[in-house]
């Protein structure tokens, strides 16, 4: 009885995890700012990390076609690097097909780094990956800014150190660090930073982030009622950034739960994510 009950349990498990690692929901944000100069809505997509939902990702594309945003954020990772098997086709034949409707703004997630600066393992692929990105009319930010004035609006893609990664425990972040890497952040601009790992919002806030932009945690891979998110990348329980809305010193990050998965490969009770933000002028 006992082992049938198990068996039973794991089948249930198993089905359950199947589920939640094969379909996407989307989540909405607003956001009100006296900077925003016009109602902007903006797709935040991050982690997919080669993941395909349905044939060509199709599923997603889909889904991205009804949202019909004004353009797109990537805080990183939608490749996975792996020594022995690294691959792009799946996240860049859906970087083509979006970058063919809308503006994309990609930023560097630590997988993108990882092939940036182990050239022994990776060879060339990093320099592949962002050639054909910047083919096909996306702008690939390597700590670098560029201006919307339609918005008042500066996006800017952060790219941290390896350091900032490390697993079990958190490295921290210097005073001036941000600052040496994108200058100072401008006061009369929104400046949306694509930041891809949370645990530093406090610094991107402190930079003059009016708005970061998040991935990385995948949502804690398992979410617990009141508890949240389990477990992060970095391999630490119940991280304080998880995913959802998030304030500092009057500064707000979207942390996306991303599309697809890594070191840890499921997703329990805690599905990919399409991130809905509406910035709007004075929250009107």
């Amino acid at each position: 009885m006992i082992i049938a009950v198990s068996g039973t349990a794991l089948a249930g498990l198993a089905a359950l995890i199947a589920y939640d690692s094969s379909r996407f929901i989307r989540r909405e944000y607003r956001i009100g700012s006296d900077k925003i100069r016009k109602k902007v809505k903006i797709l935040l997509l991050s982690d997919l990390h080669n993941k395909s939902y349905g044939r060509n990702n199709e599923k997603l594309l889909t889904e991205i076609r009804k949202i019909n945003p004004d353009l797109i954020v990537v805080a990183g990772d939608m490749v996975t690097a792996n020594e022995k098997k690294t691959r792009f086709e799946v996240p860049t034949a859906l970087m083509k097909r979006l970058a063919e409707q809308y503006p994309v703004y990609y930023g560097m997630g630590n997988h993108e780094y990882r092939m940036k600066v182990y050239r022994k393992a990776y060879g060339n692929m990093f320099e592949e990956y962002k050639s054909r990105l910047k083919e096909y009319g996306i702008r690939f930010l390597e700590n670098e800014r560029v201006y919307l004035p339609e918005y008042n609006m500066e996006i800017c893609g952060l790219e941290i150190e390896r350091r900032y990664y490390k697993r079990l425990r958190r490295e921290p972040m210097e005073t001036g660090y941000m600052e040496s890497l994108l200058g100072k952040a401008g006061k009369e601009r929104f400046e949306l930073l694509i930041g891809h790992n949370p645990d530093y919002f406090k610094q991107y806030a402190g930079w003059g982030a009016d708005l970061t932009v998040s991935g990385h945690v995948h949502g804690g891979v398992m979410r617990l009622p009141l508890l949240g998110g389990v477990i992060s990348p970095a391999l630490r329980l119940f991280p304080k950034y998880d995913g959802g809305m998030f304030e500092e010193y009057g500064k707000r990050m979207v942390l996306s739960r991303g599309l697809g998965m890594h070191t840890i490969p499921i997703r329990i009770f805690n599905p990919g994510e399409l991130a809905v933000i509406y910035l709007e002028k004075d929250g009107k």
